[in-house]
């Protein structure tokens, strides 16, 4: 697009406003004239764009890979023969705590990503994610009792709450527009892939002595991908000028590493409209709140309080209805119900995650066409009748385990 038709809405940082970059940020004027933002077809390389979605991607893949390699270390780990270990005889409680170890971690590693996101950036955030994913890993892998073990699993936890925070900010600032949504469903995508990378390890390991150390050691080689590609990437250029906006710095330098960044994210083809591209986002800036500090008391007021009790409500009740907890006792939920030896629980743990794979898939393909809400609808029923049924043969399992007649 030619930078002179007269079409476009004209941007007025440039000299002939006869103003400087300070003038123009103090008066907080606006960025563009003429009204109305327009916003051009986002040009973007596809090689270059699966990089910044995949290696955030992977912290999001670590945590479904956890959740299913949890499913058969927790068997592995209770085996006289195969743990490896003289602490195998855990009680139920020390089970507990081992599988939802990770779980208090991301509790806490999300409430800390409130006070460290924006002055880290998502990059580093993610980084610092992927350092805590490999820490985490290797103490767990190699604890020599218990309570070390229960420390790395909450390590690996911090690092959950942080890359599921930081990731999906990452992909939505630094992906194109044109797919931007597709990638960030893709991310979910990624989870259900990460649980069913888990329980096929699962299942591979189980016969092996001290599996359940390769299980979470497995975890290391993927966290040093996630590591190094993070720290190749740049930073999001949205997260860079909202720094240079709320901190009242020179705009100018800071546009011009923008608009390099987003080079670097979008490939050549993005071309000159680069900073076109960086304007834009000045101006959303510049026109919206998100430019100014803001408190986490601002979030129990107003319109935002709405917003989080229905985002937070949807994420609360689909926790409660207890499918995160199926998930990773897959494996011993299918030994108990028959599957009496590991490998064939575990194996069977593994159509567990090709199905949900699957059915992930086909959700993300059809999300724009049905709309959130009725595959949400449809979702919930299916997860309250399915658990209703489970909860029902369960309970007739264990009646027919109390009253069975002694054999003749």
């Amino acid at each position: 697009m030619n930078s002179s038709d007269p079409e476009r809405p004209q941007l007025s940082f440039f000299p002939k406003t006869g103003k400087s970059f300070d003038e123009i940020d103090n008066a907080r004027e606006p960025l563009l004239q003429d009204g109305a933002i327009n916003h051009p077809r986002d040009n973007y390389s596809v090689l270059s764009a699966i990089l910044p979605f995949v290696f955030p991607a992977l912290g999001g893949l670590l945590y479904g890979y956890d959740i299913g390699a949890t499913s058969g270390a927790t068997i592995s780990l209770q085996s006289a023969k195969l743990s490896g270990i003289t602490w195998y005889n855990l009680s139920s409680v020390e089970v507990g705590l081992i599988v939802s170890g990770s779980l208090y971690g991301a509790l806490i590693g999300s409430i800390m990503a409130f006070s460290i996101a924006d002055f880290l950036g998502r990059r580093r955030e993610l980084i610092l994610s992927s350092l805590l994913y490999l820490v985490g890993a290797l103490v767990t892998a190699l604890a020599p009792n218990f309570p070390i073990m229960v420390i790395g699993r909450f390590g690996f936890g911090i690092a959950i709450g942080l890359a599921m925070h930081a990731a999906p900010m990452y992909i939505a600032e630094t992906a194109p527009t044109q797919i931007r949504g597709r990638l960030i469903s893709m991310k979910e995508l990624f989870i259900v892939l990460g649980m069913l990378l888990g329980y096929a390890v699962g299942s591979l390991e189980i016969g092996i002595v001290a599996g359940w150390r390769y299980m979470f050691a497995t975890s290391v080689p993927i966290s040093l991908i996630m590591g190094v590609g993070m720290w190749w990437l740049p930073p999001s250029p949205r997260w860079l000028l909202l720094c240079a906006v709320q901190k009242n710095e020179n705009i100018q330098g800071t546009r011009e590493t923008a608009i390099h960044c987003l080079c670097r994210l979008r490939g050549e083809a993005i071309g000159e409209s680069a900073a076109e591209q960086v304007d834009e986002i000045l101006a959303d800036l510049s026109y919206s709140d998100e430019g100014k500090e803001a408190s986490i008391w601002e979030v129990f007021q107003g319109k935002c309080l709405k917003a989080l009790m229905i985002g937070g409500g949807l994420v609360l009740f689909q926790q409660i209805t207890g499918q995160p907890s199926v998930l990773y006792y897959a494996a011993t939920i299918l030994k108990s119900a028959g599957f009496s030896a590991a490998s064939d629980a575990t194996k069977v743990s593994v159509l567990l995650g090709l199905l949900k794979l699957i059915m992930t898939g086909v959700a993300v393909l059809v999300v724009d066409k049905l709309g959130r809400r009725p595959l949400l609808l449809g979702g919930v029923s299916g997860i309250v009748s399915f658990l209703g049924t489970f909860q029902h043969l369960l309970h007739f399992h264990l009646l027919s385990d109390i009253y069975r007649l002694p054999s003749a």
